[in-house]
């Protein structure tokens, strides 16, 4: 089995919490072998748990012949122009998400990407979700029928005040946050198209100047509407999915998961009526109802590692057998353009 050789940009919570120990996790497949920060002392841990080289310079770092996959976990702002460094110093590259500001830039990305034939992928775990997977499961087994409305809530209460919330930085809910159910939310819209967006953004418990509360409604023809919330002052949060389909619904959260429906074939038909019910009646139906759950497995429940692993495995399929990616860069292109039009839709002054 080939090793898959991977440099690091960045040993932040990103970097090392989420890539550098995923990827110690997969030995088989990946071997750490250079991470780079500008605070050195955060590369010590990859230097001595995995014999890596350290960097304070990612330009350094990029001087090397034998990496196979570079990871781009740097400040969000710095995605694009560092992305961009990468592929052009003939490296395969990753990048963490959020991958852009712009649509333009992504489109500058795929071009850059086609033009030196390096793989270009954006760390979008999220779609290896085990509660999105079967979610998806039971509305493409058509039991809940057509789908309606379908709801996301990554909600909770919190205050924050680091860097994450400043506009310079491409910081906020939409941009830190988002692109996880954002994803995930497209992916169920469905098509190819940009769908019909409105979106409301507040500053809420935040000490910068990006917001910390999201509303969007997406809805096309032939499409169900999307209606995605990402708050940071939600201090009852419900649910995570809510799923309204003709047969029956669906809602749950990362940890559990229950669903309804009845089959037509069981219940009686109708014919409308114009005329007044008699006895000043009203329609009423017991209709039999089918109920079924999910809940992770033990190896799904730490989803926060399994989402990795499955991410990571798939990509090493791409990179080692040219197998096609699971989430492109123009799915991912479509996320950034809604994200886009979400912050025209909201104009936020720089306040601090």
């Amino acid at each position: 089995m080939k090793k898959v050789r991977v440099g690091v940009v960045g040993q932040g919570r990103s970097g090392y919490n989420i890539h550098v120990s995923s990827l110690s996790r997969m030995p088989e497949q990946f071997q750490v072998v250079a991470v780079c920060d500008p605070l050195i002392d955060r590369c010590r841990e990859a230097e001595r748990d995995l014999g890596s080289a350290v960097y304070a310079d990612y330009r350094e770092m990029l001087k090397r012949d034998d990496l196979d996959l570079v990871i781009n976990a740097s400040p969000s702002h710095l995605h694009v122009p560092i992305t961009k460094e990468i592929m052009s110093a003939g490296f395969n590259v990753l990048c963490e998400k959020p991958l852009a500001r712009r649509a333009s830039e992504v489109d500058q990305l795929i071009e850059l990407s086609r033009k030196t034939g390096k793989l270009f992928a954006i760390y979008q775990q999220s779609r290896f979700s085990p509660a999105f997977r079967q979610i998806k499961s039971v509305i493409d087994s058509g039991v809940l029928g057509r789908i309606v409305m379908i709801k996301c809530a990554y909600n909770d209460f919190a205050r924050r005040w680091d860097w994450q919330t400043v506009q310079e930085y491409n910081g906020g809910n939409l941009l830190n946050t988002g692109p996880h159910p954002m994803d995930q939310m497209l992916e169920l819209f469905g098509g190819d198209s940009m769908p019909n967006i409105t979106c409301v953004m507040d500053r809420a418990n935040t000490y910068g100047d990006a917001e910390d509360h999201v509303k969007i409604l997406m809805h096309g023809s032939g499409h169900p509407t999307i209606d995605l919330e990402i708050s940071s002052c939600c201090a009852y949060p419900l649910y995570s999915y809510q799923v309204y389909g003709v047969f029956g619904g669906l809602t749950g959260t990362l940890k559990r998961l229950e669903w309804k429906y009845f089959k037509p074939a069981e219940e009686s038909e109708h014919e409308l009526i114009r005329e007044p019910f008699p006895g000043r009646g009203y329609c009423t139906e017991s209709l039999n109802w089918h109920t079924d759950s999910w809940e992770p497995s033990p190896e799904e429940a730490d989803f926060f590692h399994y989402m990795a692993r499955e991410f990571y495995a798939s990509l090493y399929d791409s990179l080692t057998n040219g197998s096609p990616l699971v989430v492109t860069p123009q799915r991912v292109r479509r996320q950034i353009a809604v994200i886009e039009e979400c912050h025209r839709q909201n104009p936020l002054s720089a306040s601090v």
